[in-house]
């Protein structure tokens, strides 16, 4: 099992060039990836969606990346001839006006706005690429990590979770044919004394606590109960993404509870109906989290 929340970083430098890449993820339904990085890897853009994609199923990624060319053919100077000579024929005319001495130089000339000019070289896409791959393969490994340790955590808390949930309804089942038994001497006392002591019908009576025990019957809904807790228990043990499992099965124990809820008007079994609720709560939470 997998968290969806995870860092990685990592650093990769190769002949003069230095990448570095961060990856943070949190929580999302689906794989939603946002890049954050220098023009000149935008051509790789697609690439890395498929390397991410490999590793993680479900999260918003967020990748950052910092790139560093100190090769000493990453620049270029170049000087702008029109310009330049713009520029002489402007000092002429200052000179022969002015009377001014002439002293330009070279490093003055180099000065002049505009005459100079730096520009990045053009990259080598096959050196970014492989510095891509790397970097951010390695990022991925340590968010794989840290998303396997916080799935470790995950999974201890709802499997303890579930084992509550158990107890819950083995509690349920047990208290379930005393409310029978409770509901039968109920209306028998009750009929007792509506009838002032006169003899009741014992064929009838039976009658209504069979209807009674048919309408408040919880069997199935914790028959299922106990099969979504095997499930929910398969499903974090499976080496695959099942986050989504995860939430659906939850969905159905609060189903099941809510039924158990609405047929039984025991008060024992309503208060554990309601702790219970509390418990697949805290689960769903938690499931939001898984992969």
């Amino acid at each position: 099992m997998y968290s969806m929340t995870g860092y990685g970083r990592a650093s990769v430098e190769q002949d003069g060039r230095q990448l570095t890449i961060e990856l943070k993820s949190v929580n999302h339904r689906f794989l939603d990836i946002s890049f954050r990085m220098p023009r000149s890897f935008n051509f790789l853009e697609d690439a890395m969606r498929k390397q991410i994609g490999a590793v993680l199923s479900r999260g918003h990624v967020d990748v950052f990346a910092t790139y560093r060319n100190t090769r000493e053919d990453s620049k270029r100077v170049d000087f702008d001839e029109a310009l330049l000579a713009a520029y002489m024929k402007a000092l002429d005319r200052i000179e022969a006006d002015t009377g001014l001495p002439d002293d330009r130089s070279l490093s003055m000339t180099a000065r002049l706005p505009d005459v100079l000019a730096v520009t990045e070289a053009e990259e080598d896409q096959d050196a970014l690429r492989a510095l891509a791959a790397q970097a951010l393969g390695d990022a991925l490994e340590q968010m794989r990590v840290m998303r396997a340790r916080e799935g470790d955590a995950l999974r201890e808390d709802i499997a303890s979770r579930v084992n509550r949930l158990e107890a819950m309804t083995a509690q349920i089942e047990e208290r379930y044919p005393a409310t029978v038994r409770e509901y039968q001497q109920k209306l028998e006392a009750r009929v007792q004394e509506l009838l002032g002591g006169a003899s009741v019908d014992e064929q009838r009576l039976l009658q209504e606590v069979a209807l009674m025990a048919d309408r408040s019957a919880i069997a199935e809904e914790t028959v299922r109960l106990h099969s979504h807790f095997q499930q929910i228990r398969g499903f974090m043990e499976a080496n695959e993404p099942t986050g989504r499992k995860l939430d659906f099965i939850v969905q159905e124990l609060n189903r099941e509870v809510n039924t158990i809820s609405s047929k039984s008007q025991d008060v024992p079994i309503t208060n554990l109906v309601v702790e219970a609720k509390a418990e697949i709560e805290k689960i769903r939470e938690q499931v939001q989290n898984v992969e």
